[in-house]
């Protein structure tokens, strides 16, 4: 040894650098020269790989700092995820021991391991919560801020990477990540699949900015993934036949919501909640979900875009008590409305598509206030109308094309503005463009009406209906019965085969009704 070098060795100056082992980092089998994974990682150092053969590991281990943990083998496909994954388990024991099965460390990746028994999995208890859909789930039961949370995979304020691994049968989440409020957590959880476990398929919370993605989520006893006051990146993943959501966002969550295909779970595809609560939702596939495709409540004010919810038992999107912005979405073929809104929501509804949903295209009630602007809604068939304001509610309702409807186009039990839209019915007995109800407030100006048995029919209510154009009607094409003053007719068109006496049809006779004209068809 040279006298410098000896020199430095002596001071410590070298004590804090690693050292490649034989200049290269080493790579320690398990089982063979280990006899668990724990004695492996003991005698690592940062930049080391463990390789597990296949074979069933009875501990839970804690990883050190910048090592890697992987499973021998190739990338082939099994019946779950990857085979090499599936061959290779760590058995948690199946008591309700205080370790999670693994505690991940700074710049850890663990590669392609099968994670199971950490903590009880009751089946009993799973099939009472599915048959519940969740309904009587302790708020925090399973969750990842609980005090008593064991997560199978535990990423506590560290930045490592969780990828190609399965977690499956454990006591509690599957995987945790929780941030830091002294650093930014950017951990990444990739390509794993989680299912039945006691709580979520993956949970995030504590200011996490993880990226969550390409994980398949299955009846897990919560949400598939799950975000409290955090803000993840939830991309292109699989969530389907969770106990509750598939992606449930709360708690002033801020994620960005992206990419994800969610079906057939028992409560939402997407479910948003709570004051504070902005997540992104955009580019999401949700169908056949046992309550709405994508939900929001309790004060959340999501941005929902460019998503296609289809044949969900609820609506296609659904809003109680929140404020979200709906852009350019697709709803279609749900056994309710295709966007729903109640409990005193106020929202934005823009360039949406509502096709063929059972109930309503948009139905507004529960006092809540709404803005339609250039929509496509329509429906062929069925009593219930394209859209109903009804409860007290509130609406504008602006350059819209409604196509068919039931009973009505648009009916009205509140305060509505219906302006510069164009309605086009299925035939002159398939009912009004435009009913109002009893005590209500409208004003319909502008619109083009063809097809329907009358563009306007109006019971006891306040209206104003201005130059409109209507054509293709029965009997008459405005009927306003006991107009509550000020109401006003004015400026209409009608255009009939026939020049019809009753075109507009007011009871009794008003001052207001001037300048309404009939025109005979070419």
């Amino acid at each position: 040894m040279s006298v410098l070098l000896e020199v430095f060795l002596t001071a410590g100056f070298l004590s804090s650098i690693p050292i490649e082992h034989g200049n290269r980092f080493e790579e320690k089998d398990v089982p063979g020269r280990y006899g668990s994974i724990q004695e492996a990682i003991d005698a690592s150092q940062p930049g080391d790989t463990i390789l597990l053969s296949p074979g069933r590991y009875q501990e839970r281990i804690r990883l050190k700092p910048g090592i890697k943990i992987r499973s021998k083998g190739d990338d082939q496909i099994g019946e779950r995820g990857l085979l090499r994954a599936e061959k290779t388990i760590l058995d948690g024991g199946g008591d309700n021991g205080k370790k999670p099965g693994v505690i991940m460390a700074e710049g850890c990746v663990l590669d392609g391991i099968t994670v199971t028994k950490v903590g009880v999995y009751d089946d009993e208890v799973w099939r009472k919560h599915h048959a519940t859909q969740g309904e009587d789930l302790g708020d925090h039961e399973g969750a990842v801020q609980a005090e008593v949370t064991v997560a199978a995979i535990q990423i506590a304020g560290v930045n490592c990477t969780v990828k190609n691994s399965i977690v499956h049968h454990n006591g509690d989440v599957g995987i945790a990540v929780m941030g830091s409020k002294n650093k930014t957590v950017l951990a990444v959880v990739l390509g794993n699949t989680s299912y039945r476990n006691m709580g979520a398929g993956i949970g995030v919370a504590d200011g996490s900015m993880a990226t969550i993605q390409k994980n398949i989520c299955s009846e897990n006893l919560r949400a598939g993934i799950g975000c409290r006051d955090s803000n993840p990146m939830i991309l292109d993943n699989h969530c389907f036949k969770n106990i509750r959501a598939g992606i449930g966002c709360r708690e002033k969550s801020g994620a960005v919501i992206r990419g994800n295909r969610c079906h057939e779970n028992r409560r939402a595809g997407i479910g948003i909640r709570m004051p504070g609560t902005a997540p992104i939702v955009e580019q999401n596939h949700c169908y056949e979900n046992s309550m709405a495709g994508i939900g929001s409540r309790d004060g959340s004010a999501p941005i929902i875009r460019h998503n296609v919810c289809l044949k969900n038992q609820m609506a296609g999107i659904g809003s109680e008590g929140s404020r979200p912005i709906l852009i350019e979405n697709q709803c279609r073929d749900n056994r309710m409305a295709g966007i729903g809104m109640k409990e005193g929501s106020t929202v934005l509804v823009v360039g949406n598509q509502c096709a063929g949903n059972r109930l309503v295209a948009i139905g507004v009630t529960g006092q809540s206030n709404a803005v339609l602007l250039r929509n496509k809604l329509s429906r062929v068939g069925g009593m219930p109308p394209l859209v109903a304001v009804k409860d007290g509610s509130a609406a504008l309702i602006q350059d819209n094309f409604l196509n068919g409807g039931g009973v009505a186009a648009v009916l009205v039990q509140g305060k509505v503005i219906i302006r510069d839209n164009r309605f086009q019915g299925q035939s002159e007995k398939q009912g009004n463009a435009v009913w109002v109800w009893k005590d209500s407030e409208v004003n319909v100006t502008q619109n083009e009406f063809s097809g329907y048995r009358a563009a306007v029919h109006a019971t006891q209510a306040k209206v104003v209906v201005r130059e409109n154009l209507v054509e293709g009607y029965a009997k008459s094409a405005i009927v306003v019965m006991d107009g509550i003053a000020p109401s006003l007719v004015v400026g209409n068109t009608a255009i009939s085969k026939e020049v019809k006496e009753d075109s507009f049809l007011i009871t009794p006779k008003i001052d207001a009704a001037r300048f309404n004209s009939v025109k005979t068809a070419k």
